[in-house]
């Protein structure tokens, strides 16, 4: 099977989604000019042209605006923002326009449209550009959360988000666009809502997701050279999120352990402790452990970033916490 890059695999889903359904078509700052921020969309204007891939102005309420009037009038946008952290501009379009439309209008409109781009810390850049909101979108009624982790996921996943007919939010990382896969070459799509059990393990769950599951791995690494086998859990959406993979793996384990790069109150990791407790409390060995990024806006110094954000050795310490090691 040959090896792709993350933003490779973005560009292949997009691209042969376009060629299959003239109705699809990008939108955002720099998509097309320039090759993408961060070259996802190299060579696609040149495919599709200017009317298919489309460069706005720093306007992401306006464009995405203009990406949800299209959606309700059979196109099927795909909207790239730059960052998740500049989507804050445009979410009363994401919030109160995309995701309640076909209530709202008692299902006589849909809105398939795809919100994509990085979330959450690309090293240095300080509090406004460093943020996680996968929570507050998958707080939203209406909306699909998609976070993948890596090429042959970001492929699949992105190519039914573009052919779901619900608005969905396509959570990347800057850090990951560099990142090589395995990724067949022929057609395939990953179910939304599936979780993938990635590696098999007896003694405690570990459930992550997107850039954070590089963390997770490390950390399984580091406790099987002290005999602890780690189940790893690769959620890959976190609306709808798979709590039958989740609670059956804990009734195996009798423990859970949660990486999030978000901040922890009402974050993901609250929502499936929760959920774990109420539907397997009786299989539970340990309260739930989690790990996320310290309660402050991330600062600029590279010690400090260490210091806020999820790592193997937090990750580490949480597992043999729920171990009593």
């Amino acid at each position: 099977m040959r090896t792709i890059q993350f933003r490779e695999a973005l560009r292949e889903a997009m691209s042969e989604e376009m060629r299959r359904d003239p109705s699809i078509f990008l939108m955002g700052e720099e998509v097309a000019e320039y090759n993408g921020a961060y070259k996802v969309s190299q060579g696609m204007l040149d495919e599709f042209g200017a009317e298919r891939v489309i460069d706005t102005p720093i306007a992401e309420l306006g464009f995405a605006g203009i990406g949800v009037g299209a959606s309700m009038n059979g196109l099927r946008p795909i909207i790239e923002f730059m960052t998740f952290n500049f989507s804050l501009v445009a979410i009363d379009q994401v919030i109160n326009s995309a995701a309640k439309m076909m209530s709202m209008s008692g299902g006589q409109y849909t809105c398939p449209i795809v919100f994509r781009g990085p979330t959450g810390n690309a090293g240095m850049l300080s509090s406004q550009h460093s943020q996680n909101f996968e929570n507050w979108y998958a707080n939203t009624p209406g909306l699909k959360v998609v976070v993948p982790s890596n090429p042959y996921d970001a492929k699949g996943l992105l190519k039914a988000a573009i052919r779901d007919n619900d608005p969905v939010i396509f959570m990347e990382s800057e850090l990951m666009y560099g990142d090589k896969g395995e990724v067949p070459e022929e057609e395939y799509i990953l179910e939304i809502g599936k979780a993938n059990i990635v590696r098999p393990g007896k003694d405690v769950t570990l459930v992550s997701f997107g850039k954070m599951m590089k963390v997770v791995y490390a950390a399984a690494d580091e406790l099987a050279k002290e005999g602890i086998e780690a189940e790893v859990i690769d959620l890959r959406s976190v609306r709808p999120i798979d709590y039958a993979t989740l609670v059956e793996s804990v009734k195996k384990t009798n423990r859970l352990v949660v990486v999030e790069e978000a901040w922890p109150l009402a974050s993901i990791s609250s929502e499936l402790a929760y959920h774990v407790q109420r539907y397997a409390f009786d299989y539970l060995d340990a309260p739930i452990g989690r790990v996320t990024s310290a309660d402050v806006p991330l600062p600029y110094a590279p010690t400090l970033i260490e210091a806020a954000l999820p790592n193997v050795a937090r990750t580490v310490k949480a597992v043999k916490d729920v171990l009593y090691r």
